[in-house]
């Protein structure tokens, strides 16, 4: 089985690689984020042809999460639960698998901006709230996997420039403490389970040749429950996209479990 996400940044745009992508890579489940377009514009029928059920949670213009699956999805959450927000930053369904259930929590967490703006303060809030729903979700699904674009790089390894960049967004200590807090609930990198290459990112920006150059962050994440680790066999970034011409900002990363 496997599982990836992807920042798609704009899927009215992005559709047919998306399409493509999938076709050459036959993942069971693919989570998606900054949607950007509203739900009545998602296009169901299309990702249907190509093999897929799919639940979105659309926005105009920003934001926008969607699961898609080879089998049909159950028990659709969307957004965090008591959590009163208007941006859709959060989905979660349960697939069946051969083995069991799989429940797939796909999020794209805030930016934030700058360390000390409102939208700072906005993220360690949603952080929080994040923190305190995916305890009561791993009670009650001990097989999950919470996918997305974390907006965090979670240690200076996953930065190109970690001394220069010490301190901004993405780079914080109150954001990768509270990585750390997700993990501290039993879930596990499944990226960083076994050996990877050195400077390996996820996301570049298309500003100053950063692809080229490599100047790139680690920021999208797959997060294993302690039920599902021991069937994880790979994890990888799957560079090749990035090089398309219009590309997403962000590379897929995709997750092997047996």
């Amino acid at each position: 089985m496997q599982l990836a996400t992807w920042n798609i940044n704009s899927l009215s745009v992005r559709l047919p690689q998306v399409v493509a992508w999938l076709a050459a890579n036959p993942v069971d489940a693919l989570c998606l984020q900054e949607l950007k377009l509203t739900d009545d514009k998602f296009p169901f029928a299309a990702l249907q042809e190509a093999g897929y059920h799919a639940v979105a949670m659309g926005q105009k213009t920003y934001n926008g999460v969607a699961i898609l699956s080879r089998s049909p999805l159950r028990d659709v959450v969307r957004n965090i639960p008591g959590h009163d927000d208007q941006q859709a930053r959060v989905i979660a369904a349960t697939m069946d698998t051969a083995t069991g259930p799989v429940r797939l929590v796909n999020c794209y967490f805030v930016n934030g901006q700058e360390p000390g703006s409102e939208k700072f303060a906005y993220k360690m809030r949603w952080l929080q709230a994040l923190h305190d729903w995916l305890r009561t979700e791993l009670a009650a699904h001990p097989r999950l996997a919470l996918l997305g674009d974390f907006n965090v790089a979670p240690e200076d390894r996953d930065s190109y420039d970690p001394v220069g960049l010490r301190e901004t967004i993405h780079h914080t200590t109150e954001e990768r403490a509270h990585f750390q807090a997700l993990l501290a609930l039993g879930l596990t990198d499944a990226y960083r389970m076994f050996e990877q290459p050195e400077k390996a990112y996820s996301w570049w920006d298309y500003r100053m040749l950063g692809f080229q150059k490599n100047r790139g962050l680690r920021i999208d994440h797959i997060l294993v429950s302690e039920a599902l680790r021991g069937t994880v066999k790979a994890c990888t970034i799957d560079r090749a996209p990035r090089k398309n011409p219009q590309p997403s900002d962000h590379a897929p990363v995709v997750a092997t479990l047996d």
